[in-house]
């Protein structure tokens, strides 16, 4: 096993991995996807991929992002998103040794906090983020969803 930073040619194992994540996600434009890629590795001090691989293929991976912020005396939060292990590989140590690279990453750059949302019926999720020190009964997660047609009205 070997944990590391996602390098730009890890783009397709990452993608297939987001294919077990996502399966419904309809991928019209890889084109696109390539651009965000592009735009994520060129900014490394603010968003990583952690990825883990074992025999040259890529078996988990999970993604930082550090946002800068004027609370806290000006220390930066992370958020770690699409946090996604192989069905072949769970349970062994991998998405593990993502979520501690990412957690060191957030401590390098001085972040007083980490968020994560996980869909509220993934129980062996939440044990698996309570088990790495995270705390979900700290805070509320609420989500708006921009694709779906909502009506605002402010009174």
């Amino acid at each position: 096993m070997r944990a590391r930073f996602a390098q730009y040619n890890d783009f397709e194992g990452i993608m297939d991995l987001y294919e077990i994540l996502h399966p419904e996600d309809n991928i019209d434009s890889l084109a696109h996807l390539k651009k965000v890629w592009d735009e994520i590795m060129n900014n490394p001090d603010r968003h990583r991929y952690a990825v883990v691989e074992q025999d040259d293929k890529l078996v988990a991976t999970s993604n930082i992002v550090i946002v800068p912020n004027l609370t806290r005396t000006g220390r930066p939060y992370a958020v770690i998103e699409n946090v996604v292990t192989h069905p072949d590989a769970r349970r062994k140590g991998f998405g593990r040794a993502a979520m501690q690279l990412l957690l060191e990453f957030a401590k390098a750059q001085n972040c007083y906090k980490v968020m994560l949302l996980s869909s509220s019926k993934r129980k062996e999720a939440h044990e698996f983020y309570r088990s790495l020190g995270f705390d979900g009964n700290a805070k509320c997660g609420f989500i708006y969803y921009m694709d779906q047609e909502r009506l605002i009205r402010l009174y």
